[in-house]
């Protein structure tokens, strides 16, 4: 009866062949217990897996990605004012981000558990390796296989029975050449009928492998340095105007998280003159800006001597451990605002902002110590004034040739007395009372260099005295910068060395024939994927042909993972052949 017959036959009775057994096994299953790991073992598996290079790219990635909501919502660190915006502008998800804290990404605690997580990763996955390879350096190399044929790089030599040279002073040579080539070489049985050699090099890859990941955790502990006790901040010079390096010298400063006020070296930097230069050449391009240059005067502290310096665009000056960088120009008109009872409430320069071409730009001046009502002006100036047939007024050249302020003037409460911080280039105008605009009887106020305006209902007057330019700078304090650009410079040189260095291993014997002929047969593996590896069993080859004197055709190469041997080859010859 067939097989398949039973089968069916077995299952039309109810009697399946190997119930009884699928029973057993069963339950054998439902009796079997898993060990427990236990709080250590658990402990133990958590760190093998957070220490495994998977995890720690896993963590790079994530990294990466966790930094990108930084470049898509305005950050409270660089500019708080903008945050306060936004929520105001999003009132549906805007408080939703904020506890999300993607207004701090860079200090949030989701942000440092995924660094501190790599950080822990890197190190983890680095001292292992560092201790397997100092161990696999100072160990000898591998045993001689007994098949060297099977090697993916193998080949042969015969040396005459003539040429006066035995089995051991072969293993020898080989031995000396392989050192040149930089192998570290075993000589083994050197007495024996079957002298030879191990020779192992490339440990210069792995060390390039641990270099660039020990410089990967400096960039971290760099990068978290500056972090933690470095700043940034921001001011803005008129000419003739004094910097001095103290917290309420910055109009924006952004601290470390771990940084002192203290820690603020005292230097100061006075901005002499701002020269801007414009090209004049270049029939489409007139007006475009070419170069600009700050003069400025740096005390490295209050008692130093003053030092004559030049800052310009992408040429920063150092001083006090920071870097103070050229980030933007303009003008500021110098104006004297006079109240209603002829008293000056007001006078020295004012930063017009940056709004289109021709260094266009937005005035604002706020006059809180008027009497008996505190005074605003709002409006725009105009370095080149001139007017369409519209009546429109623009700016034709970004140099001082037309000066011209445009503004309009305001009476009241500007909320300033009540502590609230404002921003300067921005005048509320919902709680003031008009004085001058376009829309008024009393139009709006028009100044040329020089000219001065009297207010409505004896409010006071206000004058364009003149003009000086302005720049904005950029200072920053990361002391960690120089760290990371040096374990960056390791990192690449770590990452190269163990993308051109191979690890190799060559294994050479040597025996004598029953006819007298010297047999050398040596093999080259390599560990990992190595191209070059057939290249450098050509050299050997060339070199102990070189070295015995054989002629170019000696040295025989065996390609091909099933080779057989020769019958010449030192396998065969074994002192029971003899």
């Amino acid at each position: 009866m067939s097989e398949s017959v039973k089968s069916k036959k077995n299952a039309a009775t109810g009697n399946e062949t190997g119930k009884p057994g699928e029973q057993k096994l069963k339950k054998a299953k439902s009796e079997a217990a898993l060990p427990s790991l236990g709080i250590l073992g658990m402990l133990r598996w958590a760190w093998t897996q957070l220490t495994s290079m998977r995890t720690a790219l896993f963590l790079l990635l994530l990294l990466a990605i966790a930094a990108v909501p930084g470049s898509l919502f305005p950050q409270r660190p660089a500019n708080p004012a903008n945050v306060t915006q936004y929520i105001k502008d999003h009132p549906d998800y805007g408080q939703i981000l904020d506890a999300l804290q993607l207004y701090d990404v860079y200090s949030s605690a989701w942000f440092s558990a995924i660094y501190l997580l790599l950080f822990i990763s890197l190190i983890g996955c680095v001292t292992p390796r560092a201790i397997a390879h100092y161990k696999a350096m100072k160990s000898q190399p591998p045993r001689t296989p007994k098949r060297l044929s099977r090697l993916p790089e193998y080949g042969t030599l015969v040396l005459p029975a003539d040429a006066g040279v035995p089995a051991s002073k072969a293993i020898d040579d080989a031995a000396g050449l392989l050192r040149k080539r930089g192998y570290r070489v075993e000589v083994r049985d050197a007495d024996g009928d079957l002298p030879n050699l191990g020779a192992e090099r490339g440990f210069t890859k792995e060390i390039g492998n641990l270099v660039f990941h020990t410089s990967l955790i400096g960039v971290l502990v760099s990068v978290a340095i500056g972090g933690l006790f470095g700043y940034s901040g921001q001011r803005i010079l008129v000419e003739g105007e004094t910097f001095v390096n103290t917290l309420v010298g910055y109009d924006q400063f952004s601290p470390g998280t771990n940084f002192q006020s203290a820690w603020l070296q005292p230097y100061s930097v006075r901005l002499d003159k701002f020269q801007a230069t414009f090209d004049r050449e270049s029939p489409k391009k007139t007006g475009q800006p070419i170069d600009f240059t700050a003069d400025v005067t740096t005390k490295e502290n209050p008692d130093a001597p003053e030092k004559k310096e030049t800052l310009k665009v992408n040429d920063p000056i150092s001083l006090g451990g920071t870097s103070m960088y050229l980030t933007g120009n303009g003008y500021a008109p110098v104006v004297t605002v006079r109240d209603g009872n002829g008293n000056v409430s007001f006078q020295g320069p004012v930063v017009a902002k940056l709004q289109g071409d021709n260094y266009y730009s937005s005035v604002v001046i706020k006059v809180p110590d008027g009497k008996p009502d505190q005074l605003g002006f709002v409006g725009f100036f105009l370095p080149t004034a001139f007017q369409t047939e519209q009546g429109i007024s623009f700016s034709a050249d970004p140099a001082l040739a037309n000066p011209q302020l445009n503004l309009d003037s305001y009476y009241g409460d500007l909320g300033l007395d009540k502590g609230t911080p404002q921003n300067v280039f921005e005048l509320d105008v919902k709680n003031l009372t008009q004085l001058n605009g376009r829309k008024l009887d009393a139009g709006g106020i028009v100044l040329a260099l020089g000219q001065t305006t009297t207010l409505p209902e004896g409010k006071g007057s206000i004058t364009f005295d003149s003009v000086k330019k302005y720049v904005g700078v950029d200072i920053h304090h990361n002391p960690g910068q120089l760290y990371a650009l040096i374990f960056g410079l390791l990192a690449v040189a770590g990452l190269v060395t163990s993308l051109y260095i191979s690890r190799r291993r060559v294994w050479v014997r040597t025996g004598t024939h029953q006819d007298g002929r010297t047999m050398v047969e040596y093999g080259l593996l390599a560990r990992g994927e190595d191209h070059r590896l057939a290249g450098e069993a050509a050299a050997l080859r060339e070199l102990f042909a070189k070295e015995w004197q054989l002629p170019a055709d000696a040295a025989e190469a065996q390609p091909g993972p099933d080779r057989t041997h020769s019958p010449d080859s030192v396998s065969s010859t074994t002192p029971k052949d003899k």
